[in-house]
């Protein structure tokens, strides 16, 4: 459902990705490690379409349609959404009517959403204003929900959410991204089994705690670095790798591109 061939990208002349491959499948989370300034938040905006992002080589496919060019609009209406890390203060906005804005013509039970992600008392107040870290973080779950995405991306949720908080903010995603462990049996309703055949919703997150890893079940990780997708992978397996021997050996010990992570085992 996502395929991404040869991508190469520029911001304001300086090359940031070099010559990106990485395919994404119905159903599939994969994560994205890899330092500071490597370019994941770059490779996010780019498939985002936000401005002052240029292609220079390669192609973006989704849903069979290439959006490499496509305006950010028309990636939403096809079913892409972004959780930014520090998205900006929207003054003038409330947060019930980007909620909204956000189902597009769906008709939404916006308070039972909110309490969802304990964020009903900030409802009225201007997108973002006044919020913090974890609230922000809460917020932007909640507009996730009303879009009701098919391939999710987010930029480290877990930064600036406390303990109490991160528990909600990985099951939440893990509900958006149909991983949750909830087993339902009877009434008609679906079982674990089911669920797992019938996912269909797609992420990818970068993380550099790896907290989120205690809430989902990932499919593969993958290590950006100096601009290079360097590996394919157990997430957990590269998650240990880097915190024993520091991102450089990790992209050094990992096996190479081959087939879809899936196909490894380590």
């Amino acid at each position: 459902m996502l395929l991404i061939e040869d991508l190469q990208v520029e911001l304001a002349g300086k090359q940031l990705l070099k010559h990106i491959d990485l395919e994404i499948k119905p159903g599939e989370t994969h994560i994205l490690f890899g330092p500071n300034g490597s370019g994941k938040t770059s490779l996010l905006m780019t498939l985002m379409g936000m401005p002052g992002y240029k292609v220079t080589a390669g192609k973006i496919v989704f849903k069979g349609q290439d959006i490499t060019h496509m305006p950010i609009h028309e990636r939403a209406q096809l079913g892409l959404a972004m959780a930014f890390q520090r998205p900006p203060t929207i003054n003038g906005l409330k947060t019930r009517q980007m909620v909204s804005i956000c189902g597009g013509h769906r008709e939404l039970d916006i308070e039972d959403m909110a309490r969802q992600v304990n964020f009903d008392a900030f409802l009225d107040r201007d997108v973002n204003a006044g919020l913090s870290g974890g609230e922000i973080k809460r917020s932007e779950l909640l507009q996730l929900m009303a879009q009701d995405a098919d391939l999710m991306l987010f930029d480290e949720p877990e930064s600036g959410v406390d303990l109490e908080n991160m528990h909600l903010v990985g099951e939440t995603i893990a509900h958006l991204l149909q991983k949750d462990s909830e087993v339902i049996y009877g009434n008609g309703k679906r079982s674990i089994a089911e669920r797992r055949r019938g996912r269909v919703k797609m992420g990818l997150i970068i993380t550099h705690t790896g907290y989120i890893l205690d809430y989902l079940e990932a499919d593969a990780g993958h290590v950006l670095f100096k601009g290079v997708l360097s590996c394919a992978s157990n997430p957990r397996e590269i998650l240990r790798c880097i915190g024993q021997n520091g991102y450089e050996e990790c992209v050094a010990c990992m096996m190479p591109k081959g087939p879809h992570p899936l196909e490894h085992s380590l």
